[in-house]
């Protein structure tokens, strides 16, 4: 059984997302994630390997519904608080074959996953299938820096120190993943230009804005930003 929502789930991984910096990744995720779900306002979402929960209190706030399911026990720990008050659900157990019944829920998101899951395809195949309407997903693009990944590995590792290896996906790829289970692609929104290894050297929320400004302006992050959050739509 894959496990990597073990990892994003502690709290060593949140501290990535500390600082001013860290913040500002949140809010571009959380506000992009937010607006490729306003069409089912007061939804119910199943968030899959949702245990660092950077989205928890956002989709709480904008009224959704919560269940945020891991791959085991422990992956509850930073949601807790959430689950102690009844504003969310938790849900452990195996993340390519959950025990929710098709159509379970109106959408279902899952972010900071897909990179570290082998059987990245039957992970995409069982989103799909517990999600009544669409699924909401990040990863990092090949139409980015991220193409040269493995070499800069070494460089991205000193600068962020736990980084990880993972998978950087082709937009053409992960749609055909979607169209085998009958989605279609709705909206498709590259977060930087930059990589984030490179804001996280920088270490000034405000230089980085500076710096992505233009790029968004002139359609640059557009068309090579990543990491990328997509929302594939049930067909019919």
């Amino acid at each position: 059984m894959e496990a990597p929502d073990v990892e994003t789930s502690s709290d060593a991984y949140a501290r990535r997302f500390a600082g001013p910096v860290g913040e500002w990744f949140l809010d571009v995720q959380a506000r992009t994630a937010l607006e490729l779900l306003s069409p089912w306002p007061g939804s119910t979402v199943l968030d899959v390997g949702g245990g660092h929960g950077q989205l928890t209190g956002p989709l709480v706030a904008a009224g959704h519904a919560v269940t945020v399911y891991g791959s085991a026990a422990e992956c509850r720990l930073r949601v807790e608080g959430w689950i102690a008050s009844g504003t969310a659900r938790f849900q452990s157990g195996d993340l390519l074959r959950t025990s929710f019944p098709d159509r379970t829920f109106d959408a279902v998101v899952c972010f900071r996953l897909l990179p570290h899951v082998a059987a990245w395809r039957r992970l995409v195949a069982e989103l799909c299938r517990v999600a009544r309407h669409a699924v909401v997903l990040d990863y990092p693009s090949a139409r980015s820096v991220n193409a040269a990944a493995g070499p800069l590995f070494g460089l991205k590792k000193g600068v962020e120190g736990d980084t990880r290896p993972f998978e950087v996906f082709r937009d053409r790829d992960v749609r055909a993943a979607f169209d085998a289970e009958g989605f279609r692609r709705a909206a498709r929104r590259a977060q930087f230009l930059l990589p984030m290894a490179l804001h996280r050297g920088l270490g000034s929320q405000r230089l980085s804005r500076a710096l992505e400004a233009p790029a968004a302006a002139l359609g640059l992050t557009r068309a090579l930003g990543s990491p990328v959050i997509a929302r594939f739509d049930r067909r019919g």
